[in-house]
């Protein structure tokens, strides 16, 4: 087992689903790290479910004294931040029926609040260095029918990642991203009902024929805060099931659609 004793880490939108499986694996490798997030029952919950070394605290990335008071909180707990997890993520699509609003809502947390965290917490990270992991997605290196501002943001955080990375290299900071595919969410449960049915639907879209279960792209995480990791960075590690090197048969043979046979369950 990979192990992070004596490391200090924030995981944003930590208080359920991915979020909350990447800070369990943190601690089970030993870490201590706070939960960040803005429903404060939840995470306070959380905390106490997960032991003494995972602490809420609550922040609305959205909002810059926000963030202020979070990194402020955390090196008051910790001492020390070593690594940062920016998970938190708004999923609210309206495509092109999007509004300014809209677009500015989604931004802020997805992207700029990402950004913004990213850079005060590197201000806090020791002189031997720290990690930054940014959850990226699939979603953000292909297109998507109906959908503009979640892909856009998480394309984004990936560039962000490579700019990140040389940018903060020469203080010894490390900067990658993790991309899911399809993961067993909250929202994947509201939209399909059991993880079986989740499995099966989305089976023609990942060659290892299910979905991904958080944990999987949580030791991913893992890896990448860890000395195993020590000569990476700049770059996308992908827990997709091989989502993206499928290609456009979707895994049915030459040419699907022109028998009509694809995205059939």
């Amino acid at each position: 087992m990979i192990r992070l004793d004596g490391r200090s880490f924030i995981v944003t939108g930590a208080t359920q689903g991915l979020g909350a499986d990447i800070a369990e694996c943190l601690l089970e490798a030993g870490a201590k790290v706070a939960l960040v997030g803005r429903g404060r029952p939840k995470g306070e919950e959380l905390a106490r479910r997960l032991g003494p070394d995972a602490h809420f605290v609550e922040a609305d990335l959205s909002d810059d004294d926000a963030i202020d008071r979070c990194v402020s909180e955390v090196v008051r707990l910790f001492g020390r931040i070593d690594g940062l997890v920016n998970n938190a993520c708004m999923y609210d699509d309206p495509g092109l029926q999007a509004t300014r609003q809209d677009w500015i809502r989604l931004l802020n947390v997805n992207l700029i609040g990402a950004a913004i965290i990213s850079a005060k917490v590197s201000d806090c990270m020791p002189d031997e260095g720290g990690v930054i992991v940014n959850i990226g997605s699939i979603g953000g290196k292909s297109g998507a029918v109906n959908r503009m501002l979640y892909p856009a943001s998480k394309a984004a955080l990936l560039q962000i990642t490579k700019n990140l990375a040389v940018t903060l290299a020469g203080r010894k900071i490390r900067v990658l991203s993790v991309s899911p595919a399809v993961t067993w969410s909250p929202s994947v449960e509201s939209s399909t009902g059991s993880i079986e049915v989740a499995d099966r639907r989305a089976a023609v879209l990942h060659p290892l024929g299910r979905v991904g279960r958080g944990r999987e792209v949580a030791n991913a995480v893992i890896f990448a805060c860890s000395d195993l990791a020590s000569f990476i960075t700049g770059c996308d590690i992908a827990v997709d099931g091989g989502y993206t090197s499928l290609g456009p048969d979707q895994g049915l043979g030459p040419r699907p659609w022109m028998s009509g046979t694809a995205g059939r369950e």
